[in-house]
């Protein structure tokens, strides 16, 4: 969709991440970022919503970063190598996955350069767990990482509705939930990010967008679908919310897009990249 291969003058980065390793349900997440790729092509590149059109942005896709097989910490190593050297040349990294463990080494990256990130969390799953089959960097591990060097009051964690009962307790206690249903108005659901990025006005933000969060009726193609879920028109009031914040980066991770055989799941998955894309590029002179 008009992006470059050369980053120079770009503002954005795009960059996949190609890892299942520690998928725990269906795998399949490593063929998302080319799964987006190819179906892209038959979107249209402007955005009624934002009325913004990607022929207007410079943004750079990067390809697959290269990646070791096996155990994930040397690919989330890699991620943060990744992020970090976007960040310090001035580009607004946007990753595809991939499953969700990726996010940490994103994440860790941002808060290096700036401690005052806030992370917003659109997810199906609280994923806080330390651990999972021996994995403390599982998929199902990802937020727990983010808070090992991320203050705990700047993560965001919007309309989870799956975890165990340790998960939701802390999710209730902290009060990062924020709470987002899907049985209410889509107006609503922004009204309640809007009052929870209140106190966070002025700080950077980071997105990272679990697709599982979407309903398995419009999201079938994820590892770990979850009934309940929300719909285009929710993530839409979202972006209203997020229009002209300041943005450090994003990810789209947890598409497999074999497991949904009608293909719609990787058109959602573009679709969702390219509000991304348009969100995180600066605007036009």
């Amino acid at each position: 969709m008009g992006a470059r291969r050369d980053p120079r003058g770009c503002g954005v980065a795009l960059f996949g991440v190609p890892y299942d390793g520690t998928t725990s349900f269906r795998p399949g997440a490593r063929f998302g970022p080319a799964a987006v790729r190819e179906v892209s092509q038959g979107l249209e590149t402007y955005c009624p919503q934002l009325d913004r059109d990607l022929e207007d942005c410079a943004y750079a896709d990067l390809g697959a970063l290269p990646i070791p097989f096996g155990a994930p910490e040397p690919v989330v190593a890699a991620v943060e190598a990744a992020t970090g050297s976007l960040l310090d040349a001035g580009l607004t990294p946007l990753m595809l996955g991939g499953e969700h463990s990726i996010t940490a080494g994103a994440v860790a990256a941002a808060v290096r350069r700036h401690p005052d990130l806030v992370v917003v969390q659109l997810d199906a799953h609280a994923d806080l767990r330390d651990s999972w089959l021996g994995a403390r960097h599982s998929h199902a591990c990802a937020m727990r990482r983010c808070l090992d060097v991320l203050p705990a009051d700047r993560l965001l964690q919007v309309g989870i509705r799956s975890g165990t009962r340790p998960e939701f307790r802390e999710l209730h206690r902290s009060g990062r939930l924020v709470p987002a249903s899907p049985a209410d108005a889509p107006q609503r659901a922004g009204e309640a990010l809007e009052q929870a990025l209140a106190p966070h006005a002025d700080r950077p933000l980071y997105l990272t967008v679990d697709l599982d969060w979407f309903d398995p009726s419009v999201m079938p193609g994820t590892g770990t679908p979850e009934p309940g879920g929300f719909r285009w028109s929710h993530f839409a009031a979202l972006v209203e919310v997020l229009k002209g914040r300041r943005w450090l980066g994003a990810d789209v991770v947890e598409l497999a897009p074999q497991l949904d055989g009608s293909g719609q799941s990787a058109v959602l998955a573009a679709k969702v990249v390219r509000s991304l894309l348009l969100l995180l590029s600066p605007p036009s002179d």
